[in-house]
């Protein structure tokens, strides 16, 4: 019968393997709306149903192109409806998914289509299967025998009749027959430093963190979940697999990603999960148009001071009108801004700002903050309602056990920790210790109920030549609460001091000099009232830091970091050495003599 309840699902009750998820849900949740998109300018959805027999449409049409139960078989394209039919359709057939970011260039296409013996590429539109059949002409790509492009393999009407594919108890016999060590999918880290590596994560790993996670978050029938991230990323899968089984609707952005904050208001959804930058970005609007009135800012920071008392329940009485007052003025836009619906707001893959987080706590929007990796199946720990502890990443999910090491490094053992790396037995034995630890190379400390506080990445951690050890992000993270500023890098390994190399938010700072009628110089970075702002939050970010760990100087570049220019990986995570790499005579020119004081570059 067809569920309509809110009370969450319990571990025993979701599907044996994901190759099973959409007949499973489809028997559950029937004619109730999975899918909403846009198409032609409107919006339109696809049913539970609808979605189950688009899965099944895929799978047919895959044993049909004869792929075998363990293929690889990759998928190159970006966030959309097709990529959710296709991966279902993929797991279904037995198929091993081999995700590949759409922003990916020729060697990290090459390199992650071959490493993980892809025999068949999906591809989301011609001009990536162009690039595709380039690479396989250039002798890069041997191993693939198919490239198929998504719309005929995703939708009937574009594929006519399926009267050549095996029957569909064929494919129903095939997803019965999977298990759950059996391999689901390779991800491809998109990590900092190195070529990627491939992540074997079972069916068994990817619903060990549904089971733990599941009866967690609220979520079912009637609620929506925004999906803009990209679906080649484990972090989206999840929100996706979480959906599905919940009976909530995944809807699917409909732009740019430049454009996600003003479509929001039409996708209204209940649920969105994001990295912290989109939640930096609107605070940053919203602060912004608060100091186009005179005693704007002021008003904005009280008024979140008041909104996060009535989210702890602590608001005197004597504050209730002013409270009220703000609502009207502040909370309730915000809300509005983002659909008017959205309660729930999940963030991870890289710290968010205690200031973001009180912004949206005061708006009335409960934040959850997670942590996790691809090697770990994407969760570890995770703030949920009922047990949130702010400033931390949670407590560990049922069936995660967490340690440190004595040098800090966070330890994770479970059910969701990966079987190693694909074709790299030397990584996953630095991964993987005897006993099954998972070293996530990531330095932490657990409080005393068990809240797990991520300090840094163990291999960015920076020694000075006088011997301090400083964790970079802290800095960093101080440094981008100003709206101003969009990346900050901290150098300093093996130098006398730290400094930072600092990219502009220009919308932010042409929009200050718009309110201040201040006609600024280009480039930006040269400025010197920029520089100024600048140098006010590297001061503010110094007062919250110890005093080895102060940025002494800093250079603002003239462009911000990218995926396309490769100094930000797919998940916007800054390649590290690629940035100081790329600007090393800047940060030469920065501890040169003569250079100056504080701000000089």
């Amino acid at each position: 019968m067809q569920q309509t309840r809110k009370d969450p699902l319990t571990a025993a009750e979701l599907p044996s393997t994901l190759a099973l998820l959409t007949e499973w849900a489809a028997d559950r949740y029937g004619e109730l709306p999975a899918l909403r998109f846009r198409r032609d300018g409107k919006w339109t959805e696809l049913s539970y149903a609808g979605l189950r027999d688009r899965a099944r449409h895929v799978g047919r049409a895959l044993l049909a192109l004869g792929v075998r139960p363990g293929d690889r078989v990759a998928i190159l394209a970006e966030t959309c409806p097709e990529w959710t039919h296709a991966h279902f359709g993929m797991l279904a057939a037995g198929a091993v998914v081999v995700p590949v970011y759409p922003t990916a260039g020729d060697e990290e296409i090459a390199w992650v289509v071959t490493d993980s013996g892809a025999t068949v590429v999906l591809c989301e539109d011609a001009l990536q299967a162009a690039k595709i059949e380039r690479l396989r002409g250039e002798g890069r790509l041997a191993g693939v025998r198919e490239v198929v492009l998504m719309p005929a393999l995703t939708d009937p009407a574009e594929s006519g009749t399926s009267g050549d594919a095996p029957a569909l108890d064929v494919l129903l016999e095939r997803a019965a027959g999977r298990g759950e060590g059996d391999l689901a999918t390779i991800i491809y880290t998109s990590g900092t430093t190195g070529a990627p590596k491939g992540c074997l994560l079972t069916h068994g790993n990817l619903l060990a963190v549904q089971r733990a996670s599941v009866p967690l978050v609220g979520g079912g029938p009637g609620d929506s979940t925004y999906l803009y991230l990209p679906l080649a990323h484990l972090l989206a899968q999840l929100i996706e697999f979480t959906t599905l089984l919940q009976g909530g609707t995944l809807t699917f952005f409909g732009g740019r990603v430049e454009d996600v904050v003003g479509e929001l208001a039409e996708a209204r959804p209940t649920h969105l999960p994001s990295v912290p930058r989109l939640f930096e970005k609107v605070r940053s609007v919203v602060l912004s148009l608060a100091e186009s009135q005179e005693g704007g800012r002021e008003r904005f920071e009280e008024a979140v001071r008041i909104g996060v008392m009535a989210a702890e329940g602590t608001l005197p009485p004597d504050l209730r009108d002013a409270y009220e007052a703000a609502d009207k003025a502040l909370y309730g836009l915000v809300r509005q801004a983002l659909g008017g619906r959205v309660r729930w707001a999940l963030t991870g893959g890289a710290p968010i700002a205690p200031d973001t987080v009180d912004f949206l706590r005061a708006c009335g929007i409960e934040v959850y903050e997670g942590y996790g990796m691809t090697e770990s199946a994407g969760v570890l720990t995770l703030n949920h309602p009922g047990a949130v502890r702010y400033g931390t990443v949670g407590r560990p999910v049922d069936g995660v056990e967490i340690r440190t090491a004595p040098d800090g490094e966070v330890l994770a053992r479970g059910a969701m920790v990966f079987s190693g790396y694909h074709n790299n037995p030397a990584a996953t034995s630095e991964a993987i210790d005897a006993e099954g630890w998972l070293h996530t190379g990531d330095l932490g400390a657990l409080d005393d109920d068990g809240y797990l506080t991520i300090t840094g990445r163990k291999k960015d951690l920076i020694i000075t030549s006088g011997g301090k050890n400083l964790t970079p992000s802290l800095s960093e993270l101080a440094v981008q609460t100003s709206r101003f500023v969009s990346r900050a890098v901290m150098v300093g390994d093996r130098r006398p001091h730290p400094v930072a190399l600092i990219t502009l938010d220009t919308e932010e700072v042409t929009g200050w000099a718009a309110r201040e009628g201040v006609e600024l110089t280009a480039p930006l970075s040269r400025d010197p009232r920029v520089r100024a702002l600048v140098q006010e939050a590297v001061d503010a970010a110094n007062t919250t830091v110890s005093r080895p760990a102060r940025i002494r100087r800093f250079a603002v570049l003239d462009e911000d970091f990218t995926v396309a220019d490769g100094l930000l990986t797919p998940s916007l995570k800054v390649r590290r050495r690629a940035v100081t790499e790329r600007y090393a005579d800047v940060v030469d020119a920065l501890y040169g003599e003569g250079s100056g004081g504080d701000g000089e570059g």
